[in-house]
């Protein structure tokens, strides 16, 4: 995709962008409500150009993006494209389902999810070179997903998604636990690793949680932090976001903070150098992790909040990316986490429940 591709912008982003970067300058000593309040506003204006853009977005960043909202305020109008998603999700496991009859299904769809595996970025480039040597891990990977999101739906079990045991069942046959604990697999993959332990968890298949943290932990003991390299680095800190936010069913339930402490209190020791060199999205995870625990009053989440609000670009109105693109469907991502911790409204809202809507 051209990165000078853009969406058109509400005629006050511009203004509002400049009027962020006058708060942000005139507040460094504000009241911590006035400083809410600048957060808030910040959040709502990166909102407000990504509504307009919406629907010219790919269904998947629409997806990617009405989720989360909704998770955070739980308004209706992010169901219509939760339904649009459902009936995608429906038919694909529908026809995932049917095709796991033939028992080279699987091994067919893995070959071809690795041949359409995105190449444009180096990081991409060395997932698709390691998916390509776990066989069936690809289609496994998807499938989990899936039934992942169906189940957060409210869908698994409904008439709408027939014999899904049989999809359960193949998963349950996989090698998980050599896949997820494997060095190379943790070390460009970790948020993904996390995300699939919990989804195993979720659905019945298999409780990994205790193997895989202990495998990660082994990867990154405490104080790695200082030896690691750039790309090590975020992919350590990606890891620890996705075991909170996976935990939290992508933000429908809350953490307990004690069973997460070895991560926070890693954030808190290293918030300085997450300041200084993660890019917004792993700082707004970082946030979304103590958020999810019910701190946000930590001083991190703040000093996070500044940082976002620092970075957003007063003429598109969003926050760029470290290029410097303002690329709406490649930024959709990154800004959708800052609106969540800019505008942070302190409730969850599980699903939506589309069980009832003739899926």
């Amino acid at each position: 995709m051209n990165e000078r591709r853009h969406y058109p912008w509400p005629r006050a982003a511009f203004w509002y962008g400049w009027l962020l970067v006058l708060l942000l300058a005139g507040c460094a000593a504000a009241p911590t409500e006035v400083e809410r309040e600048r957060h808030r506003e910040a959040g709502l204006a990166i909102q407000a150009v990504y509504e307009a853009a919406l629907p010219e977005l790919p269904m998947a960043k629409q997806r990617h993006y009405a989720q989360r909202l909704y998770r955070i305020t739980g308004e209706p109008r992010y169901r219509e494209i939760a339904h649009e998603h459902g009936r995608r999700l429906v038919q694909q496991l529908r026809d995932d389902i049917e095709g796991l009859a033939d028992p080279d299904y699987a091994a067919v769809r893995s070959r071809q999810i690795v041949e359409s595996y995105p190449q444009r970025t180096a990081k991409q480039r060395a997932r698709r070179a390691m998916l390509a040597e776990w066989g069936e891990i690809p289609f496994a990977r998807q499938l989990l997903f899936r039934l992942a999101q169906a189940d957060y739906y409210g869908l698994l079990g409904t008439s709408a998604i027939a014999h899904h045991e049989r999809a359960l069942g193949y998963l349950a046959g996989v090698a998980w636990e050599h896949f997820l604990t494997d060095a190379d697999v943790m070390g460009i993959y970790a948020a993904q690793v996390a995300n699939q332990v919990y989804f195993l968890h979720q659905l019945g298949i298999a409780d990994l949680r205790e193997q895989v943290v202990a495998s990660f932990r082994r990867q990154y003991p405490g104080g790695s932090a200082a030896w690691l390299d750039e790309a090590e680095y975020h992919n350590k800190l990606y890891g620890m976001t996705h075991f909170v936010i996976a935990s939290s069913r992508y933000y429908q339930r809350w953490v307990d903070p004690q069973d997460y402490a070895w991560i926070l209190e890693s954030f808190a020791e290293d918030i300085d150098r997450i300041l200084a060199s993660a890019t917004e999205d792993i700082q707004a995870e970082v946030a979304l992790s103590f958020l999810l625990a019910g701190q946000e009053e930590h001083p991190a989440v703040g000093r996070i909040r500044d940082s976002l609000v620092a970075a957003i670009d007063p003429q598109s109105g969003i926050i760029p990316s470290t290029a410097g693109s303002t690329d709406l469907e490649r930024g959709e991502h990154r800004n959708v986490l800052a609106i969540m911790v800019l505008r942070w409204p302190g409730r969850l809202y599980p699903g939506p429940d589309l069980s009832l809507m003739g899926l």
